[in-house]
């Protein structure tokens, strides 16, 4: 069978390159390219989508996604923006609808072992510190990569540190955000795609884990993956890593 695929965002850099990736596949047909001036639900209908893969922005992330799922097809979600709340809720829609599906932080699978790997040394390593850095168009921040790997972080490791409470910030925000009890430190510049660092403190020594994404074709394996693995689902997974 022939996996019918619209791609939502088709005219960022990213959907560019999905474009390009489904269209080299001889398992994937692409039926459709929309963007913010589509009625997206009428799309799916009109193309008979099976998997409609979405990288638009954080701001209709949450929409696009509950659209895809209440018009019956497979959602692959690679945008930004959604939170432990929102991924709740549209596995619980998918669990209603017997639907497959997924949403990936991140599609590269050295930025999945990366993350992987730091659950087994923060058993280890329970002080650590996330750093994110994006090309200088990216609207929000923290990354998803860093807001999953955060929780990932915290689930995995046994003991939570204590903070100094005598410690003060003279310029707010200047330990980063907050998330699950681990700093988060974004950077926006031009020159970047996409990288990360987890940083672990022990006594008298430090481990950092580093992933550098160079070009967006890293990303491509895992979408395509996505798009095969999705229609045997019958749930929405939370990370690549539960298609591994």
């Amino acid at each position: 069978m022939t996996i019918r695929v619209l791609v939502n965002g088709a005219q960022g850099k990213m959907g560019q390159a999905v474009i390009q990736a489904i269209k080299l596949d001889a398992s994937l047909s692409l039926v459709g390219q929309t963007g913010r001036s589509h009625l997206l639900a009428a799309e799916i209908r009109n193309t008979k989508a099976h998997v409609v893969v979405d990288f638009t922005q954080a701001d209709v992330a949450m929409k696009n996604a509950l659209t895809i799922i209440e018009s019956g097809a497979h959602p692959v979600i690679g945008t930004s923006g959604l939170i432990h709340q929102d991924v709740k809720e549209l596995q619980q829609r998918c669990k209603d609808l017997t639907l497959g599906g997924i949403v990936a932080p991140n599609f590269s699978l050295g930025a999945v072992l990366m993350m992987k790997h730091a659950q087994e040394i923060v058993k280890y390593f329970p002080a650590v510190e996330i750093i994110e850095l994006h090309h200088a168009g990216k609207l929000d921040s923290p990354s998803g990569t860093a807001v999953r790997t955060a929780e990932m972080l915290q689930a995995a490791r046994t003991t939570t540190p204590e903070r100094p409470t005598n410690t003060r910030e003279t310029l707010p925000h200047a330990r980063g955000a907050n998330y699950c009890d681990i700093p988060i430190h974004s950077v926006r510049l031009p020159g970047m795609v996409a990288n990360q660092q987890i940083i672990f403190g022990g006594v008298g020594e430090t481990l950092t884990l580093r992933h550098d994404t160079i070009d967006r074709q890293c990303f491509m394996p895992g979408v395509i993956l996505a798009c095969k693995k999705v229609i045997t689902l019958k749930e929405l997974v939370y990370g690549l890593e539960n298609m591994l």
